[in-house]
């Protein structure tokens, strides 16, 4: 399995692409994750075209146990962010 790709890696491909700077391309990829962020923290969903939607999902309380003890008890209800992939995306990496 390939390494994942790092933030820097990801700027200098972005600024290549958009034939920018890294400064600006830098700025791009901070400004899309904070309105990501902001979206999804505040309850809503953001569609990436060709990627997928990120969203954020409530979950129930509910009985867990720790895995060590035995010991069952009860989890308050959190929020969880998901990720569900496009068709593109899944089309393009097995075909």
């Amino acid at each position: 399995m390939a390494k994942p790709m790092t933030k820097t890696q990801l700027v200098a491909a972005l600024a290549e692409e958009m034939g920018s700077d890294k400064k600006a391309a830098g700025a791009a990829l901070d400004a899309v994750c904070n309105l990501i962020t902001k979206e999804v923290a505040d309850g809503g969903a953001v569609t990436l075209p060709g990627v997928g939607k990120i969203y954020c999902r409530e979950r129930p309380e509910r009985m867990v146990r720790n895995p060590a003890t035995g010991e069952q008890f009860k989890k308050e209800a959190d929020k969880v962010v998901k990720v569900t992939i496009a068709k593109a995306l899944k089309d393009s990496v097995n075909g």
